[in-house]
């Protein structure tokens, strides 16, 4: 029953997760945007946009410019993220790619920074005052999840050990609708799946979302070309015709 049970949740979160996070993109896309307010200093061209882009996603650039305490810590859980991320597709995979083989040892000790990365943003809502007065439950609640799921991945990659082969198989299973391959039913391995159901099915209505949303921020995708350009909202050209 608990294999039947969890394929089942894994599809219905899954749905959840894809569909919502679409209609927020088409949320985001389709609002308008009827000034133009890059933060300055702004790229002048497509080119420098892109650029000035990346360094923000993966550089945390403005949080950098800011506040270099807490952009520590931000940039350490978000790597460590990507590499636990970029580790776990082996369970995805008949046979891994050769890029997830070579983060496996780095994803695998990844979670330490993630922890550390987690504790630093939550201290912060309680030590600095104005983000203390800001916080609500919400936002504890889901740093709460997010350091349950990295604790109980991490006790199981150092102490209490499951069966990864079975595993694999379940979730090719699940991926290929098959079935007939049992979960493990260490207690740790339910935590660990619950919790990450659990944010997969809140992912689209959380703060979350900041993920995929500061592509569609105006201070960073748009070109400071003002001067040679009118600037036209939709909404607007169309009033104008």
């Amino acid at each position: 029953m608990l294999t039947e049970l969890f394929a089942i949740l894994f599809y219905v979160a899954t749905a959840i997760l894809v569909i919502g996070v679409a209609l927020r993109v088409v949320v985001y896309w389709r609002t308008p945007a009827p000034l133009k307010i890059p933060t300055m200093p702004a790229p002048r061209t497509q080119t420098g946009m892109v650029y000035r882009m990346a360094r923000e996603v993966v550089l945390f650039e403005s949080l950098f410019k800011s506040n270099k305490w807490i952009w520590i810590f931000g940039w350490m859980f978000h790597m460590a993220l990507f590499l636990v991320f970029a580790r776990h597709f082996r369970y995805f995979q008949e046979s891994a790619w050769f890029w997830v083989n070579i983060v496996q040892p780095f994803g695998k000790y990844a979670g330490f920074a993630m922890i550390a990365g987690l504790g630093g943003l939550w201290a912060r809502r309680f030590i600095v005052e104005r983000i203390r007065y800001i916080s609500t439950p919400s936002d504890h609640l889901m740093l709460l999840l997010l350091l349950g799921i990295t604790v109980s991945g991490m006790a199981m990659t150092q102490y209490f050990h499951t069966d990864i082969v079975a595993l694999k198989e379940f979730m090719l299973g699940v991926i290929s609708f098959d079935l007939s391959h049992e979960m493990p039913t260490d207690p740790i391995l339910v935590i660990h799946l619950s919790l990450v159901i659990l944010l997969m099915v809140i992912f689209p209505i959380s703060k979350l979302m900041h993920a995929p949303g500061i592509f569609f921020s105006p201070t960073r995708n748009q070109i400071d070309d003002s001067r040679e350009k009118r600037h036209v909202a939709p909404w607007a050209a169309e009033m104008e015709k």
